[in-house]
């Protein structure tokens, strides 16, 4: 359930575009088309093997546009956020990105989330951002355009065999405009970034995989929420490790990637320099000694 790196750069460009607001509203749909629901009935995080959660709603004029949901019991620290505008097929409206913005600052304050899953909970679409924590796009179903472009905002990717991902804005003769032509070159490399986007391309989870869009593509089920379930499965590797070294990590490969590697390592130092203080790193140390499982608690 790691979802969100970038946001704040993507929901910046997002405001620049905001005065062309068609395109605005084309680029938010497609950010949390993810398919999460099991029929035409709006299903929150439909399997969560038996644990509770608590559902957060943000002020809107369409409070049920954007569902985010604290797990709880074993997945305490885990966060989904579902986008829910099925007659809008997800499509970004400023209430939309309103209730976005509240809901990142919400996550960001809160030191006990430990990694976000972003999805979608329309069948069939998926759409996906910058949040301390792991990142996780769990892609089900249609991400293209500015879906694709909020997905590729995220830390890791993961989609079912049957989704469908491009950045199509060249057959409408405009180019990606959300970070697109930043992010895409940096997963995949130049080449093959420019031959998708120059062509307008359409793939599938098998063929995102083979080419490093997505880390995992994992077989589709009859519920359609295969990826979702994958996602779950790696937040729940990730929720027991050390959140304050989680969070530098990120940071250290975020903001090394950029630049050269002397600096890169200079970075890292100083990173590293953060979680040596912590009760953590103590915690680690003495449940090593003890050969015990450690507990974290953040601090």
């Amino acid at each position: 359930m790691a979802v969100l790196v970038g946001c704040r750069s993507f929901w910046q460009s997002f405001r620049v575009q905001a005065a062309h607001r068609q395109s605005a509203c084309r680029l938010a749909a497609a950010f949390f088309s993810r398919r999460y629901v099991l029929s035409n009935r709006v299903v929150l995080c439909p399997r969560l093997n038996g644990h509770g959660a608590v559902t957060r709603y943000y002020s809107s004029d369409s409070k049920d546009d954007l569902r985010v949901r604290y797990l709880d019991g074993e997945d305490s620290g885990i966060v989904v956020v579902g986008i829910n505008r099925p007659k809008a097929k997800n499509a970004i409206s400023k209430n939309l990105v309103k209730m976005m913005f509240e809901a990142v600052e919400d996550i960001k304050k809160n030191k006990k989330v430990r990694s976000v899953i972003l999805c979608s909970l329309v069948p069939g679409i998926f759409c996906a951002g910058s949040l301390p924590v792991p990142t996780i796009a769990a892609i089900d179903g249609a991400a293209l355009g500015g879906g694709l472009e909020m997905a590729l905002a995220c830390d890791i990717r993961i989609s079912s065999n049957t989704a469908k991902m491009g950045l199509v804005e060249t057959k409408l003769a405009i180019i990606p405009g959300a970070g697109g032509t930043q992010r895409l070159p940096r997963v995949i490399g130049v080449s093959l970034a420019k031959e998708l986007i120059f062509a307008a391309r359409v793939v599938d989870g098998t063929q995102a995989q083979q080419m490093g869009l997505v880390s995992h593509s994992v077989e589709q089920n009859d519920s359609g929420d295969a990826a979702y379930l994958r996602a779950l499965e790696l937040a729940r590797e990730i929720n027991p490790q050390g959140p304050i070294a989680i969070r530098m990590a990120k940071l250290a490969i975020n903001q090394g990637i950029e630049v050269d590697l002397s600096t890169g390592l200079a970075i890292e130092e100083a990173c590293y320099s953060q979680v040596i203080p912590t009760k953590d790193r103590l915690e680690g140390l003495a449940a090593f000694k003890e050969k015990r499982q450690p507990h974290f608690k953040g601090e």
